[in-house]
């Protein structure tokens, strides 16, 4: 299903090529996720490798993520923070 997800999320990037010849990339319905490549090619494989780990991050956090295509990553299991030691 991740993986779903994460096709389904790419496939709404939008791509712009810059006045230097390189390329940028955003996923409009993930904020913060933007990538930047010399050619389309790179900047797909970067944007999908920034999604992977914005993705991370918020499943850490517990953060809602946004649903894509019909696909909702959100479940009612209760994150465990780790304990701060001080």
């Amino acid at each position: 299903m991740l993986i779903e997800y994460i096709n389904k999320a790419m496939s709404k990037a939008v791509y712009e090529k810059l006045e230097d010849g390189t390329y940028c990339g955003k996923i409009r319905d993930c904020p913060g996720t933007i990538a930047f490549g010399n050619t389309l090619y790179d900047c797909q494989n970067e944007l999908k490798s920034v999604l992977e780990g914005w993705l991370i991050v918020k499943i850490r956090h517990g953060d809602r993520l946004p649903m894509i295509a019909g696909f909702d990553l959100n479940v009612g299991v209760p994150i465990v923070k780790e304990a701060v030691h001080g």
